[in-house]
């Protein structure tokens, strides 16, 4: 079978991303009424914690559906990976703050983002700004 290995292509989910009207109020909403705590935000998005996971709860004000990023080793390397099993690239590899991201499609045109972390983690203030991107542990 073309592309196939015993190694799992996904790492694990990075995020789900929610859009929402409102920064503050999804900030509100998602952290204050059902208790999940701020990580980091900008003036389009927050991320908030999953507690058992080190997945994110991404909420975003720009105008598009629902997200799940999925974390692999490499972007680069997983493109190349997908399209030998038979899946196609929408758009990328790209550079994101944190590293690299690509928008794939499966055979029955399901969307799918993977990005990697090559690049560190978000770097935050006391209350939770972005600041920049430090290299991870």
């Amino acid at each position: 079978m073309t592309g196939s290995s015993s190694k799992p292509f996904f790492r694990l989910i990075d995020s789900v991303q929610v859009p929402v009207p409102s920064l503050s109020g999804g900030i509100d909403f998602y952290g204050k009424r059902l208790g999940h705590s701020l990580i980091w935000r900008t003036s389009e998005a927050a991320g908030l914690k999953l507690p058992d996971s080190d997945s994110e709860l991404v909420i975003y004000t720009q105008n598009r559906g629902i997200e799940i990023d999925w974390l692999v080793d490499s972007v680069d390397a997983a493109v190349q990976r997908w399209r030998e099993s038979g899946g196609t690239v929408v758009a990328g590899p790209f550079d994101i703050k944190i590293g690299r991201c690509a928008v794939l499609h499966d055979p029955w045109g399901n969307e799918l983002v993977v990005l990697d972390g090559s690049k560190g983690v978000l770097e935050t203030d006391s209350e939770g700004n972005v600041t920049g991107v430090k290299p991870r542990d």
